[in-house]
């Protein structure tokens, strides 16, 4: 991805994170911002909300992104790029916070999302939502976060969500089946009293809603077999799935592609919009 490197490279000069130079550089176009509204009473319980002037339809669907940042990083204003691509789309798009490690562990910042998912539930037709038709997206960390509460009901039964409303889930390069082998991973999940509850692949024979998983060939942060492992188990439990490979992608691309500023069109983006306009087909 020749844009994406010199991207980089910029990146690089300017000693800035992706998504500082891509939050500057982000129109401020076709929404209307919504900030820090709160899901919860605690620190880092709030979301933002994106609404598009022009929605797709009347309510218009929603998606709640969660972004990565292997549990321990990342902030919802980091991903203003995401939102505005998805919104000129005409979706709304809500980006929650959520407590992080090391002041908390699994599975605390997984109910934080499912909070989170209740407040949309609740509010998203004062938006212009529609709250029976929410998808939910991640990338890295927050596929991981994404791809649980929609396979785990032990998260979002005991805060009230309706699962049912759940109509897609979207994951960009996520971890669903790995080792629990690092000290960073020992942090974050090493108290759980049985590591496989952990796992996405554990719950992929509970009947889930149609997913999307999307990973590029090239990524040595979180490897491909974790989508191609969760794509099998998937589809072995007769589970709607579409497994996405990009040539020359790597960890990072894959979301660094949904920016106007970095790409004017994306083939992550045209597999996005084909999902979300017909999430059981293939």
């Amino acid at each position: 991805m020749r844009l994406i490197s010199c991207f980089l490279l910029l990146i690089t000069l300017a000693s800035c994170r992706p998504v500082e130079i891509l939050d500057a550089f982000t129109p401020s176009r076709g929404y209307r911002l919504q900030a820090d509204l709160a899901y919860g009473a605690l620190d880092r319980q709030a979301l933002d909300l994106y609404s598009p002037v022009n929605p797709v339809s009347n309510p218009a669907p929603v998606i709640v992104f969660f972004y990565g940042g292997s549990w321990n990083s990342g902030g919802k204003a980091d991903y203003r790029f995401v939102a505005q691509r998805l919104t000129e789309q005409g979706y709304i798009v809500v980006v929650p916070d959520y407590r992080l490690y090391p002041a908390v562990r699994f599975p605390t910042f997984l109910e934080d999302g499912a909070l989170a998912l209740k407040w949309v539930q609740d509010h998203a037709e004062s938006y212009g939502g529609d709250a029976r038709r929410i998808f939910l997206m991640g990338h890295s960390a927050g596929a991981y976060n994404a791809v649980m509460l929609a396979l785990d009901p032990r998260l979002t039964a005991p805060v009230g969500f309706d699962r049912g409303r759940l109509k897609g889930v979207i994951g960009l390069a996520g971890p669903y089946d790995f080792k629990i082998d690092s000290d960073l991973l020992r942090g974050v999940f090493g108290t759980a009293p049985d590591p496989a509850q952990t796992q996405p692949v554990t719950f992929a024979k509970t009947k889930a809603p149609p997913m999307l998983l999307v990973v590029g060939e090239d990524d040595e942060t979180v490897e491909p077999r974790n989508s191609e492992s969760l794509a099998r188990h998937l589809r072995a439990s007769g589970n709607p799935v579409r497994l996405r490979r990009y040539p020359g992608d790597d960890h990072v691309d894959v979301v660094l592609e949904l920016s106007s500023f970095v790409n004017s069109s994306s083939p992550v983006l045209d597999a996005i919009l084909d999902f979300l306009s017909d999430p059981k087909g293939d």
